[in-house]
């Protein structure tokens, strides 16, 4: 005899002396609706299409279910969702929002659902920069990284006069035996050191690198390939005039570096670790802070500027600038070097003002990193983790730009990605499709609507602009 199944319900406490039960049987119902407002963005960019152009697929058509395109906008959306595993689309491909951000409701075949599942994007993900007989699906990976690029600079409607280029390492923790896995003493544990480079809250390279480097490898190569792609062109054939600084931490002030900027007309400004030559070179300035702090019982600091060179490593001399602070009762000096002339600012102002204001970049690679799972490199080959880095990666792109493009004036406007998905994409509704419209009835609790109509009034605008 057939069991007869039903939906389990779950029992809660009586409010009122009125049972309160719960079951998984609302039918049509995504917890995502907010996510139209990505389809939105996308379609302000063309950022899914022209991501899986970079993509070689030699399935055969008539077999497949699946294009590149609905495979690539399925990472990419379900990360910026908040679903960086892919076994979570062996649910999601159920999920009518994903549906609709497919722009596919059917599938050809009986059997499939109108988005792939964990299998399919499994094999995407292992696709490599060559087809082969075992891998129809292809990526190249200098084309992904000239998209970075000129999504950058079809951001500005206005050539930029300057760009600020911030570099960094990060640490990304592995916890298996990835391939290029390493121990780093300073993370104090088996990771990758990926590189990001950021304009602002741009983002224009994500690097997958091995953990047993310097910091600085390859940095030569990425700031070289960034201004040389933009359509074929150089940055500097499109914007003219455009002054290029790159800003880093002292992990980043080598030779090969500060040498190639000021052979190609790029200014750089680095932080610089201290030594003992460089501390004695401000032995009076730290004197005279010290005396002053303990006068007035807080933190002094006194700036000075050198005319600096190593004995071995630099090339020639340059102008290093030196922060001489005495806090709590102790030397603080910290040093940075420049190209940037005395026409740029003094020393106080070169430090504080455009030196440290990288720190906003570690906020960055925060979202990245933590927001839109970048670290999430668990698959068994570098050239795997770098495919993930980078659907992260342009998950990433996608929320900054609904930022960028529809939150400026409201109060999301600096708010984080993971902050903006949360109040902004994590919307419940109930969704019904007919014969001409599908409609999303979102929750009339929402606090964010005006977020939300607002958002989507900046978003029709931009797309109809």
């Amino acid at each position: 005899m057939a069991t007869e199944c039903r939906t389990e319900l779950f029992d809660f406490a009586a409010v009122e002396r009125r049972a309160v039960v719960a079951g998984f049987d609302g039918g049509a119902v995504t917890t995502d609706a907010g996510g139209l407002l990505l389809a939105a963005a996308d379609r302000k960019l063309g950022l899914i299409k022209r991501f899986a152009d970079c993509f070689i697929d030699r399935r055969r058509p008539d077999l497949i279910e699946h294009r590149v395109a609905t495979l690539i906008g399925q990472r990419v959306f379900g990360i910026a969702l908040g679903y960086e595993d892919l076994n979570d689309h062996d649910q999601l491909r159920h999920d009518p929002l994903m549906h609709v951000l497919a722009g596919k409701l059917s599938a050809r075949r009986e059997d499939c659902a109108p988005v792939a599942g964990k299998s399919t994007l499994n094999r995407l993900e292992l696709s490599r920069p060559a087809v082969t007989r075992y891998h129809k699906v292809a990526h190249d990976p200098a084309a992904i990284e000239r998209l970075f690029v000129t999504l950058f600079l079809e951001a500005h409607k206005v050539p930029a006069k300057e760009i600020m280029l911030d570099l960094d390492a990060t640490d990304d923790p592995l916890h298996g035996h990835q391939e290029g896995r390493f121990f780093h003493g300073y993370y104090d544990c088996y990771c990758y050191l990926p590189l990001y480079v950021f304009c602002g809250k741009q983002l224009l390279a994500a690097k997958l690198r091995a953990a047993n480097i310097d910091a600085s490898a390859g940095a030569v190569e990425e700031i070289a390939r960034i201004p040389a792609f933009a359509r074929t062109k150089h940055i500097r054939e499109r914007w003219s005039d455009v002054r290029i600084i790159v800003r880093a931490d002292s992990g980043f002030a080598r030779e090969e570096l500060m040498a190639w900027c000021e052979e190609n007309a790029v200014d750089y400004i680095l932080g610089l670790a201290k030594n003992a030559r460089l501390n004695r070179a401000i032995g009076a300035e730290l004197a005279a802070a010290r005396e002053e702090s303990r006068t007035t019982g807080q933190k002094a600091r006194r700036f000075k500027e050198l005319l600096w060179t190593t004995r071995k490593s630099w090339s020639r001399k340059r102008r290093v600038i030196a922060k001489a602070e005495w806090t709590r009762d102790e030397a603080n000096p910290r040093f940075i070097v420049t190209s940037l002339a005395a026409a740029d600012g003094d020393g106080r102002h070169l430090y504080e003002a455009v030196y440290c204001a990288r720190g906003e970049m570690e906020n960055r690679i925060k979202e990245c990193q933590l927001d839109m799972f970048a670290d999430r490199t668990s698959t068994a080959t570098m050239m795997a983790n770098q495919l993930r880095l980078w659907l992260a990666s342009m998950a990433y792109v996608l929320l900054e730009s609904v930022r960028r493009l529809s939150l400026a004036a409201t109060e999301l406007a600096d708010a984080t990605c993971g902050t903006i998905r949360r109040k902004l994409l994590k919307i419940g509704a109930l969704v019904t499709i007919s014969v001409r419209r599908i409609k999303f009835a979102m929750a009339s609790g929402c606090p964010y609507q005006a977020v939300f109509a607002a958002a989507h009034r900046a978003l029709v605008a931009a797309d109809t602009s």
